[in-house]
């Protein structure tokens, strides 16, 4: 396990278990990545998300959270509206496996069951460690891209990426003790390589395996004509890909006699 996620852990578990409020629940809902294969769509969804996660509520306003969440990712540009990415034709798709440590601000102060607000819209910020394979379909069969360094990398890249998860959201208290939240949040994590392609093309030479060379370049696979030549531009210019996840989340809330309402 990497030493950030075992930090969070730590650092969210020494926290009094007699705080005033805390919040246990799941989540449900959809992941979209932009990137390399989609560059220009901040909205598009392509898999699907779910989550488990627990939080302490201080005073109506501010939470703090940490939450694992999982969510499926992929593009292909044989199905964009660009000829030169439908010409490049890479795809991709990846398994995310996400901890995060959120600090939530409520815009109305958000007591369940006790507090005279029974819906807030509130925003988040925070730190997080997301786990990544890219994979591709190739003659019929799934490949794990990392290992065969495609782009000539002298050592695959990192499996771990740390990241910064931002989002809004929206909390109702619809029945007692719970609660429905709605949030869409993107993140941008320390690496270019949720989709395997950063740079530029490498050498053949420099591609180790006759399979590392077909998913380097896929550009001839329709047409037999390959347009990778060494040297020129394989992925966009942007230093990062990024994430997002939408949610839609039921929790329940915990009110200790410490409450501070």
């Amino acid at each position: 396990m990497p030493k950030f996620v075992i930090f969070l852990l730590l650092f969210f578990l020494s926290f009094n278990l007699q705080a005033q409020t805390w919040d246990l629940g799941g989540s449900v809902g959809a992941a979209g990545y932009m990137g390399d294969l989609n560059p220009n769509n901040p909205l598009q969804v392509s898999g699907i998300s779910f989550g488990i996660f627990g939080a302490r509520n201080f005073d109506g306003y501010w939470s703090l959270k940490l939450k694992y969440t999982f969510g499926q990712i992929a593009a292909a540009d044989s199905t964009s509206s660009n000829p030169q990415l439908r010409q490049r034709n890479l795809s991709f798709r990846n398994t995310l496996n996400e901890l995060s440590l959120l600090t939530e601000f409520n815009f109305f102060k958000y007591i369940p069951e006790v507090g005279q607000n029974r819906f807030t819209p509130f925003v988040y910020v925070g730190l997080g460690a997301v786990a990544y394979n890219p994979q591709t379909r190739y003659d019929g069969h799934i490949y794990d891209l990392r290992p065969l360094k495609t782009e000539g990398e002298s050592k695959p890249y990192s499996s771990v990426a740390f990241s910064i998860p931002y989002g809004v959201g929206f909390k109702y208290n619809f029945s007692g003790k719970w609660n429905f939240i709605a949030d869409i949040g993107y993140r941008n994590p320390s690496t270019d390589y949720l989709d395997d392609v950063s740079g530029n093309y490498p050498k053949k030479s420099q591609l180790t395996t006759p399979l590392a060379q077909a998913l380097s370049d896929r550009s001839g696979e329709e047409t037999g004509v390959y347009v990778g030549s060494a040297g020129t531009q394989r992925g966009d210019a942007r230093p990062h890909d990024t994430y997002m996840f939408f949610s839609l989340s039921v929790s329940f809330t915990f009110i200790s006699s410490k409450c501070y309402y």
